[in-house]
């Protein structure tokens, strides 16, 4: 298994184009919960009961089966929704580069799913999906309105299966590259959430890239 100090590279690779129309109006650079306070919001699910044991009574002893279980069947996204803003792609398994950045579909219009964290839809962890904002030759990305992602706006993702998993934006924010929080973003244990990731801010003619992340994180829709 992976794990979120693979992706240190993320904001490297987020982009490979030139700066196009949409970086001329930028909008505000946060809405919503901060990323970092929405990814740490606590599950609303109630604790389980537990019913205590007679005093006078030892524990039982548990069973196991011999044979290993069957690892859990995961069922991969196929498809994002984000109604409000015009966003519609197609979602791609991915994984990370040689050199330790998460892999992004070569095509703008696709979207990557970090197939090494949870699935959306899991009962625990952050599911990611991030995608280029814009190519020098094939114009802006799918994920290029996310800039413009408000609180309550829904979200749509759709597994290979057919079935589907509603969430609701609680945040969205344009973080410096160097700042953006990895061991957050790709957590694979507290509540469940699902973030939104793509190139923002100026371009960097230099280095090709953009000098920030947007980040939207949103929650289970209840």
């Amino acid at each position: 298994m992976r794990t979120p100090v693979a992706v240190l590279a993320l904001g490297l690779t987020l982009a490979i184009g030139t700066p196009t129309a949409w970086a001329l109006t930028r909008p505000e650079p946060a809405a919503g919960v901060p990323v970092v306070a929405a990814l740490a919001a606590p599950t609303t699910a109630p604790a389980p009961t537990v019913t205590p044991l007679p005093v006078d009574r030892l524990p039982e002893v548990t069973a196991r089966p011999a044979v290993p279980l069957a690892a859990p069947v995961v069922v991969p996204p196929v498809r994002l929704s984000l109604p409000a803003r015009g966003i519609e792609a197609p979602v791609d398994p991915v994984g990370v580069e040689p050199e330790g950045e998460m892999t992004l579909p070569a095509d703008v219009d696709r979207v990557g799913w970090y197939s090494y964290g949870p699935v959306p839809g899991a009962a625990e962890g952050a599911a990611v999906l991030a995608g280029h904002v814009d190519d020098v030759e094939q114009g802006l990305g799918a994920l290029a309105p996310l800039r413009e992602a408000q609180p309550g706006d829904e979200v749509v993702v759709e597994a290979a299966d057919g079935t589907t998993t509603r969430w609701t934006v609680t945040g969205r924010e344009t973080l410096d590259k160097p700042g953006v929080p990895l061991g957050e973003l790709f957590a694979r244990t507290g509540a469940p959430r699902l973030v939104l990731i793509t190139c923002g801010g100026p371009f960097d003619a230099d280095l090709r890239t953009y000098r920030d992340n947007v980040v939207v994180v949103a929650e289970p829709t209840p």
